[in-house]
């Protein structure tokens, strides 16, 4: 009787054994690579045509890098990234990319991976408590507010009735462009920005906000903080048939847009480097995540796009 005991007893330890084996073999199977660094990036909105390119950008250089990527889509709320960095923590990532939602409600996201420890990286956008970041990959977005400005000012000759669409407001983005946008009209007092307001990056608002504006308004032209709300602007103006009489910019120099300052629609745009933000933010995440020091500012700069220098891009 003893002996059949002593049996079940080692029986029972080995079925334990190699339960615990088999249960570590499939979580590493499925999660974490072994051996591999973990980056984890939350997307500030992935229905905006240049941070889906930010992705593919990121997905790029982190196959090439072995790097194991954990991905999430704020679709445009802070709140929503606020609870998917706890996520990320609680997978026990080795860095984070941050493409903030919002200049202060993202703030938190900083905060709660400081605090754990972890490295994280702003993208593109930036943060109110940006020095608690371990960095940032981006360019000026106040060189963009003013690039923009200037040509369309140039293009009146000074002077003109105008309206800006802004991307969402309190994004850092929108905030550093209209800096820009408004340094720039200091110069041009014969600048009247008859309306402006918020379309938050996206094209189909950006349509309705200028069909709005063009039953009471006459612009000489339309200063989009970016590509998607430049386009919305022009196909509202080309189907009202005065896109021949307003001027319209945007930010980012998506396809798009390429294609349509080659119709001669959009007057121009400002390349942003997607390609390039991506990668270095693969990078730096990279060498945080392995303890190496990292500069803090890693900015990329914005260059005019018109239909004289097209090709080069």
């Amino acid at each position: 009787m003893k002996s059949v005991k002593v049996f079940a007893s080692v029986l029972l330890l080995l079925i334990a054994i190699l339960s615990g084996c088999s249960s570590k073999s499939s979580e590493s199977a499925g999660g974490t690579e072994k051996g591999k660094i973990k980056i984890g990036v939350l997307y500030q909105n992935l229905q905006n045509e240049y941070i889906v390119n930010l992705q593919d950008s990121i997905r790029k250089y982190a196959k090439t890098a072995g790097v194991q990527l954990i991905e999430s889509d704020g679709e445009g709320k802070a709140e929503n990234q606020i609870s998917q960095v706890e996520n990320l923590i609680n997978q026990q990532v080795d860095a984070i990319i941050l493409n903030p939602a919002d200049k202060s409600g993202s703030a938190a996201v900083v905060e709660q991976a400081a605090a754990a420890k972890i490295p994280i990286i702003t993208v593109l956008a930036v943060v109110s408590n940006e020095e608690k970041a371990t960095a940032h990959v981006g360019s000026d977005d106040v060189e963009a507010g003013k690039i923009e400005m200037k040509h369309i000012a140039d293009l009146l000759g000074g002077k003109g009735t105008i309206a800006i669409i802004h991307g969402p407001n309190g994004n850092s983005a929108e905030v550093n462009r209209t800096e820009g946008n408004k340094e720039v009209l200091k110069d041009y007092p014969n600048i009247k920005v008859a309306a402006q307001q918020t379309a938050n990056w996206s094209r189909e608002e950006a349509l309705s906000l200028t069909e709005n504006w063009l039953q009471s308004q006459k612009l000489d032209a339309i200063v989009a903080q970016n590509d998607e709300m430049a386009l919305g602007a022009i196909k509202a103006l080309s189907a009202a048939g005065k896109l021949k009489d307003t001027k319209v910019i945007g930010i980012d120099a998506i396809p798009d847009a390429f294609n349509s300052i080659q119709a001669g629609e959009l007057s121009a745009t400002v390349f942003q480097d997607v390609d390039a933000q991506g990668k270095m933010a693969v990078e730096v995440a990279e060498k945080a995540a392995k303890g190496d020091k990292v500069q803090k500012e890693n900015m990329i700069p914005f260059q005019l796009v018109t239909k004289d220098n097209l090709e080069k891009f």
